[in-house]
């Protein structure tokens, strides 16, 4: 009968071809016995059962097949929240944390349109932050819309969803603040991305490139005065997106790479 320590070292060398191999392996194995990775290691030597192994030895075998661990897991911590993900949502990126935490210094109370919500990763992290908010996550996808519901409900939050692309769900209406994460990739970048993103995650919440934002350029006619709005970008698109929002602030992400797109309206 093999111990946790045991497996945990097989695993490791299962996924050793896999970036951070030996830490997915540990977090599959903690998740499949409801443990934290610390656990695994107080518990070294603790035998595990055949019903046990089972269930490791197949997520194991789905990640050596390029499957993101997130979707294996079931769920991803975003910004304070628990956010369950599938292969109907992008899996939330901790850049997109950097966003987050930069609007929830701003926008403490007011309208909140979250748009192209996915997950609903951001709309329901800042909620949560800033309860005085009213929000409202949209999105193209109907099953995108179900996961984020089902997000919503798990981390107690009270928002609104509305069904449609981009800004046409809130025609004649106005918000204090906007924020937009876009399918900013283009086709030619789609087909060069790790599999593990473009065999898993859903092309239509990914492929937009610089279309989409010429799309968004209407954004301020949606602000309340002083609103303000939000995008996240891809990293080779700032000098395009100077030229459609030439009053917007570009900041970087961690690695250095222009990012994420603010502007105030006057």
């Amino acid at each position: 009968m093999k111990t946790i320590g045991e497996i945990v070292t097989l695993s490791g060398q299962f996924l050793a071809k896999l970036p951070r191999g030996k830490r997915i392996a540990e977090e599959i194995i903690a998740d499949v016995l409801g443990m934290t990775r610390m656990d695994l290691y107080l518990q070294f030597d603790r035998p595990l059962v055949e019903s046990e192994l089972t269930h490791i030895r197949a997520k194991l075998k789905r990640c050596a097949k390029n499957e993101p661990v997130e979707y294996i897991l079931g769920a991803v911590d975003f910004f304070g929240c628990r956010i369950q993900v599938d292969p109907r949502v992008l899996i939330p990126r901790p850049e997109t944390e950097i966003l987050v935490e930069k609007i929830a210094k701003q926008a403490k109370t007011g309208v909140l349109w979250d748009v192209c919500c996915g997950s609903g990763c951001i709309g329901i992290s800042l909620k949560k932050a800033n309860p005085h908010l009213q929000v409202v996550l949209s999105d193209i996808d109907k099953g995108a819309l179900a996961v984020a519901a089902q997000n919503a409900a798990l981390n107690g939050v009270e928002v609104t969803f509305v069904h449609g692309d981009l800004l046409e769900p809130f025609q004649g209406q106005k918000a204090d603040w906007i924020v937009c994460n876009p399918p900013y990739v283009t086709e030619e970048e789609y087909q060069r991305l790790d599999p593990s993103v473009k065999d898993f995650e859903p092309k239509i919440a990914l492929v937009g490139g610089i279309s989409v934002y010429e799309r968004l350029a209407h954004v301020a006619d949606f602000l309340n005065p002083m609103g303000a709005f939000f995008f996240e970008i891809g990293c080779d698109q700032k000098t395009a997106l100077q030229t459609l929002f030439p009053k917007a602030t570009i900041e970087c992400d961690w690695a250095g790479h222009p990012r994420f797109l603010f502007a105030q309206k006057s």
